[in-house]
């Protein structure tokens, strides 16, 4: 069972009102598990590391709300989640690229790489725990809706190729460089990692299965080989959305979990993707949070949790989890019922 080792399933906030619910001290930061709750829940997974930000100018605080990254990228903070809202490469050109403050990995900060090689050691050596590396970048496809936006970027994968191509490569460059830096240091006590890029939306994938396979599939299936010069860990993609047409190609890739199994989607049933490719993919997540742990009562969260483990844990490869973060309208009740589905009267106030 997974809470808080990745990071699609805790809510900002979530952790500290969820340890006053277990009866336990509230300790550490808003939006950090404390040790204490993990196991209570009996939580089998830890994780290390997670995005690097290479310092440059492009960075700085706005306000309380709002900042932009070291990618030049302008978040704002919503519902409880930071969003993506600036388009810095809105309407660039390939020469535009050439020309732009790209994040240099050689300002990665070694005390920083030095601090998550020894809690990895730590996890691994000295703990019973599953030890998560957390991705250290984002995907190449995401990080170009948000640099470009959604609508300037999809338009440049059907009629601006060249621009894409570009793009990808200069990211997967990027990649490539950290990894040397990031799984260099921790790849030796990993059992998994992570990775994140949206390919689906409710009803589909952003993109056809040809284009999928002849623009993205292939920077994927180069990142994760590169990875694995490093780390032998398995390999982790979230991907949100009705994907399954796109599933052999992300297991062609090198993708060994996949997550979070989006169940209202179209096409991602549980028992569709277990017939299909249960042999080849360990599943992760598949809990609803568009529907049952928002509205649901702790009863029905604890038997869709039994259902879900009868059918995506047949003959094991399952790890349950939500199907992406606990937002702030998910009763506590039903965040402690996915772990505890048999308890009965829990009560949070």
């Amino acid at each position: 069972m997974d809470l808080g080792a990745t990071d699609m399933t805790v809510m900002e906030g979530g952790p500290r009102r969820l340890a006053g619910c277990l009866g336990l001290p509230s300790v550490g930061q808003a939006h950090v598990l404390d040790e204490a709750v993990l196991r209570a829940l009996d939580i089998d997974i830890r994780d290390v590391g997670g995005i690097l930000s290479p310092p440059n100018h492009l960075e700085r605080k706005l306000s309380a709300t709002e900042y932009i990254d070291t990618w030049g990228i302008t978040h704002q903070f919503n519902a409880g989640q930071w969003q993506a809202a600036g388009r810095p490469l809105a309407g660039a050109s390939v020469d535009d690229l050439e020309k732009y403050p790209w994040p240099d990995p050689r300002r990665i900060d070694p005390g920083l790489i030095a601090s998550l090689r020894e809690r990895a050691r730590y996890l691994y050596e000295e703990t019973p725990y599953v030890v998560c590396g957390r991705h250290p970048y984002f995907g190449v496809f995401e990080l170009g809706c948000w640099m470009c936006g959604f609508d300037d970027f999809l338009y440049r994968l059907a009629g601006d190729p060249e621009f894409v191509m570009r793009f990808f490569e200069i990211i997967l460059a990027y990649q490539q460089q950290v990894d040397e830096i990031y799984y260099g240091a921790i790849g030796r006590y990993l059992h998994f990692t992570t990775s994140g890029d949206d390919f689906g939306m409710q009803t589909g994938p952003f993109m056809s299965v040809r284009m999928f396979d002849r623009l993205i599939q292939p920077f994927l299936a180069r990142r994760i080989a590169n990875i694995h010069r490093f780390t032998d860990a398995a390999f982790f993609h979230h991907t949100c959305g009705a994907v399954r047409p796109l599933i052999p190609a992300l297991i062609k890739a090198g993708v060994d979990i996949l997550n979070p199994l989006q169940p209202r989607a179209f096409e991602m049933e549980p028992e569709r993707l277990k017939r299909e490719f249960g042999d080849r993919l360990t599943f992760y997540g598949g809990v609803d949070t568009q529907q049952l742990l928002p509205f649901g009562t702790p009863e029905e969260v604890g038997a869709e949790v039994e259902r879900l483990i009868k059918i995506l844990g047949a003959n094991g490869g399952y790890i349950l989890s939500p199907a992406h973060v606990f937002q702030e309208d998910v009763p506590l009740e039903n965040i402690i019922a996915l772990y505890r589905p048999n308890q009965k009267g829990v009560s949070c106030v």
